[in-house]
């Protein structure tokens, strides 16, 4: 009996070792960038499967072209992860110079390049370092979280627009 319990009491002990061991030095920055990972992924998705010719689509007059939510997004990477990085607003304007689907997606790029530079240079313990948002004060890690937040929510413009013209969204493409 005394043998079982010893084996039992070291396999926990292993057990909560290899737990610990696996487990990322930055568990809120993981978290948090394993959803902005999702977002990265789907929008350059997107980007590649619309054609270059319907960049200029838009449903109605009223609202942004394709290319236009893409750069807009571009845009937002560089000022919502600038806030995050350093407290401030790095404007880039692509939504209002970039035409070209090469020159759209070159700006996506960058953002999230821009993006990941910070999520690989924050720890948990800086992500909770307060920066200006807007006139309020935030932690650098719910600027993080908003940028994700904000880019789904115009991943769902995308959506409609490939809907419209008959382009399954990469959300919901078949895993093969």
């Amino acid at each position: 009996m005394k043998s079982l319990l010893t084996a039992v009491c070291a396999f926990a002990l292993l057990a909560g070792v290899a737990t610990a061991a696996d487990a990322p030095a930055n568990p809120l920055l993981a978290s948090s960038s394993a959803f902005y990972g999702q977002l990265k992924d789907i929008v350059l998705r997107s980007a590649d499967k619309m054609a270059e010719a319907d960049y200029s689509f838009r449903p109605t007059p009223e609202v942004r072209t394709y290319g236009g939510v893409l750069a807009h997004i571009a845009d937002a990477q560089f000022l919502l992860c600038g806030i995050a990085s350093d407290g401030k607003m790095v404007m880039k304007g692509y939504e209002k110079t970039a035409k070209t689907k090469a020159e759209i997606v070159a700006a996506l790029k960058a953002g999230f390049a821009a993006c990941d530079a910070v999520y690989a240079r924050l720890t948990d313990a800086d992500a909770a370092g307060m920066v200006s948002w807007f006139g309020q004060q935030r932690t650098k890690l719910s600027v993080l979280d908003f940028n994700t937040a904000h880019g789904f929510e115009h991943y769902g413009n995308l959506v409609t627009y490939m809907r419209m013209k008959g382009i399954v969204p990469p959300s919901s493409e078949k895993k093969m």
